[in-house]
C-alpha cells in the first residue's frame, strides 16, 4: 500500500502546485490587462458561434512516476530507480463547443503524440572495489490521445483573455508491446496499451481579425498503473509506473 499512498501524495502535491501556478498566472495577466487601453475588437463574432474548429501543434515532456518494490534492495540489490523525462511532440484537431455562455466551453482535441521515457537502474556491485552496475531502459510511445476538457475563460479585454482547463484523457499507445513476445536475452519494459489520465492547465488567447491564437500549458497524470510485470530482470524490481506528461500547445481556432 505504501507505493499507492506515495502516488496519491504525489498527485496531490502536483495538483496544489498547478493550482498556485495558474492562480499566479491569472493574477499576473489581470494586472497587465488592467493597464491596457481599450482597443477595437478583432473577430467580434467569435463568441456568438456555438461551434469552432481548429488545429494544434505542440511539445511535450513525458515521464513516469516510478515506484520500486518495497524490498528491491534486499531482493535485487537495487540501490535506485530513477525516471528521466524526455522531449516529444504532438499535433491535433480542435473542436470547441460553447455551453450557453462564451466563458465556458467543452473542448475535444484528438491528437497524435510522440513520447519517450527513460528508466535508470543502479545496482550494487558485489565487488566493493568496482563501481555500482548502471542500467538504462528507454520506453517509446506513439499515442492516439483523446482529451475532453472543460475550458473556463475570462471575459475578453480588448483582444486578450486567459482560461483554465480541467478534464480527462483516454490514450491508445500504438507502439505498445503489451502482447509482444519477451526477449529474455535483451528484455524490455512492457507498458499497457490503454491509459486514462486526468489533466489540468491554463492558457492565454489572442484574437486576430479572422482567427484566435492560444498558448496553453497542461499537466496529465494517469489514474492507473501502466506497468506490466513479466518477471524479467528489468521488470522484477519495479512495482508501479504511472504516466506523467507536461504539454505546451499552440492552438489556432477559426
Amino acid at each position: 500500500m505504501k507505493p499507492i499512498k506515495m502516488q496519491y501524495e504525489s498527485m496531490l502535491t502536483v495538483f496544489l502546485f498547478m493550482r498556485k501556478a495558474v492562480l499566479a498566472l491569472c493574477l499576473l495577466f489581470s494586472f497587465t490587462i488592467n493597464a491596457q487601453k481599450e482597443k477595437p475588437l478583432n473577430y467580434r463574432r467569435f463568441d456568438e458561434r456555438t461551434l469552432h474548429f481548429g488545429f494544434m501543434l505542440g511539445l511535450n515532456k513525458a515521464n513516469f512516476a516510478a515506484f520500486p518494490v518495497i524490498d528491491a534492495y534486499e531482493q535485487y540489490a537495487l540501490k535506485s530507480l530513477v525516471a528521466k523525462s524526455q522531449p516529444g511532440g504532438q499535433v491535433g484537431i480542435v473542436t470547441s463547443l460553447k455551453l450557453g455562455t462564451p466563458v465556458v466551453r467543452l473542448r475535444f482535441l484528438p491528437s497524435l503524440s510522440f513520447q519517450e521515457r527513460v528508466l535508470q537502474y543502479t545496482f550494487e556491485n558485489p565487488d566493493p572495489t568496482k563501481k555500482d552496475v548502471f542500467n538504462e531502459e528507454r520506453i517509446n510511445s506513439t499515442n492516439l490521445d483523446f482529451p475532453l476538457m472543460f475550458q473556463f475563460r475570462t471575459t475578453r479585454l480588448n483582444n486578450f483573455a486567459t482560461y483554465l482547463l480541467c478534464g480527462g484523457q483516454y490514450t491508445i499507445d500504438l507502439q505498445s508491446q503489451e502482447t509482444a513476445t519477451q526477449n529474455f536475452i535483451d528484455p524490455f519494459i512492457k507498458i499497457k496499451k490503454h491509459d486514462l489520465s486526468g489533466q489540468i492547465g491554463g492558457g492565454v488567447e489572442f484574437f486576430a481579425p479572422y482567427f484566435k491564437f492560444g498558448i496553453e500549458l497542461k499537466y496529465a497524470h494517469s489514474f492507473y498503473d501502466s506497468f506490466i510485470q513479466d518477471l524479467t530482470p528489468v521488470s522484477k524490481p519495479i512495482d508501479h509506473l504511472y504516466n506523467q506528461v507536461w504539454w505546451i500547445s499552440f492552438i489556432f481556432e477559426g
